[in-house]
């Protein structure tokens, strides 16, 4: 199994892709190819031997060959002639903007190459979070009440405490707790430097948090449930520190009535919308009832913690990734014009 990591990308977490990426290199077993795509977007193959977070903060990446994309993969250019990069699939590990709202999925599926990760529509919904919230409701799953913030726009209805998160934006960058009236104006000039819409929600005190990951292959792979270390919330660093971890946590001490409907509000929003991906949903459980926290379509260091055979979870869904429909394009109906013509 030949695997290439697609990560990087123009984001606001770019760096914690290149976290997950080298992760990957003590976790995945058989081959690993590294394509790094830098602020430039520009594509480069860098050396499996040579990853380190120092090549890319140093700029020594540009050392290494350059990718172009064409149908069928990438590529590169030899003295007379381009060779295309050998894997037999790829893993979208672009956290963020590129990677996550589609840009990366698009250009995947455009030159038909196979990958884990989130197809363009799934990327687009869950990017945005009023729009995951939108997609939860028509499944019939709960989420959290919400209001939208357009930039500019500095009262809110709903009762404090309230977090104040961007719209679109990941790792708890621009994140804030608000608890009174007095510092609402300076949360919300945090989270508008980062998105010119805002997510207001009330924040739950003690509230429980599970955390569950899974796909879909030939039947539904689930990891364990995981209750996640107490903190008032995890923040960037925290955060940044868990999108390398590589050692399984331990599972929650939960009844298996809560698991199996942690399990069974998953399989809604996966569906066939997610198929192809490894995501991970976090839910939060108020007085036994299940909502839907956030989806997290691509998850830090793809969530192998969470997994006892990770390796396994990937190599089931690589051999079971969704297929492009074919298009027969004949040009029929313009042979047919050109004959009614007599041409």
């Amino acid at each position: 199994m030949k695997i290439a990591i697609i990560f990087g990308a123009v984001s606001y977490e770019h760096e914690i892709s290149i976290v997950s990426a080298i992760a990957m290199k003590s976790l995945l077993k058989g081959e690993i190819v590294y394509i790094f795509c830098d602020s430039n977007r520009e594509f480069y193959h860098i050396p499996t031997a040579q990853i380190k977070s120092k090549l890319f903060s140093s700029g020594d990446y540009k050392k290494s060959p350059k990718l172009t994309l064409k149908n069928g993969g990438f590529y590169q250019k030899s003295l007379m002639k381009e060779k295309r990069v050998d894997f037999d699939f790829a893993l979208n590990l672009s956290h963020g903007a590129d990677g996550e709202d589609g840009k990366i999925a698009s250009l995947l599926e455009f030159f038909e190459i196979p990958f884990i990760g989130p197809r363009v529509d799934a990327s687009v919904m869950s990017f945005n979070k009023l729009f995951t919230k939108l997609y939860a409701k028509s499944l019939g799953v709960e989420v959290v009440d919400f209001e939208v913030l357009k930039k500019g726009a500095y009262k809110i209805s709903i009762d404090y405490p309230v977090i104040i998160k961007p719209l679109r934006l990941g790792s708890s960058i621009g994140v804030s707790i608000v608890r009174d009236a007095d510092a609402l104006e300076y949360a919300l000039d945090v989270a508008y430097e980062f998105d010119d819409e805002v997510l207001v929600e009330p924040f739950i005190e003690g509230v429980k948090e599970y955390n569950l990951a899974g796909l879909k292959a030939d039947e539904y792979i689930f990891s364990i449930v995981e209750e996640p270390q107490k903190e008032t919330f995890l923040d960037f660093d925290k955060k940044y520190l868990d999108f390398s971890r590589t050692s399984q946590v331990q599972k929650a001490d939960i009844d298996s009535y809560l698991e199996e409907n942690l399990k069974l509000a998953f399989q809604k929003v996966y569906g066939r919308l997610f198929e192809g991906a490894l995501i991970r949903c976090d839910f939060f459980v108020v007085e036994g009832k299940v909502i839907l926290n956030e989806i997290n379509p691509i998850p830090g260091s793809m969530a192998n913690y969470l997994f006892t055979d990770f390796n396994d979870a990937i190599k089931r869904l690589s051999q079971t990734l969704p297929q492009s429909k074919k298009i027969s394009i004949d040009y029929q109906y313009i042979h047919s014009i050109q004959k009614a013509k007599g041409k």
